[in-house]
């Protein structure tokens, strides 16, 4: 999936986190799983198109996508991830 988010230019960067152990409800049971974590960096203009890239790779019903601000970092990096993305290279 990192990949392939990769190449859709969805997504300037993946880290991939694995064996996270989560438990959760899911359709009124309590679940546990292992499961892998992807930290993607991406930008507010590509976040619709980078939630249907992700519901349409992953293998669950309901795919955790949740969006954390980011509210500054180093200029270069930020504008990496903004070249990245872009639709227009």
């Amino acid at each position: 999936m990192a990949r392939a988010l990769i190449e859709q230019r969805v997504a300037a960067c993946v880290n991939s986190v694995s064996s996270v152990h989560s438990t959760y409800r899911w359709e009124g049971e309590i679940e546990e799983a292992e499961e892998t974590l992807l930290l993607i960096k991406t930008t507010v203009a590509r976040k619709d198109d980078l939630v249907r890239a992700v519901e349409k790779l992953h293998p669950y019903d309901e795919p955790e996508v949740i969006f954390v601000p980011i509210e500054g970092g180093r200029s270069s990096y930020l504008t990496w991830i903004r070249d990245s993305v872009s639709t227009l290279s």
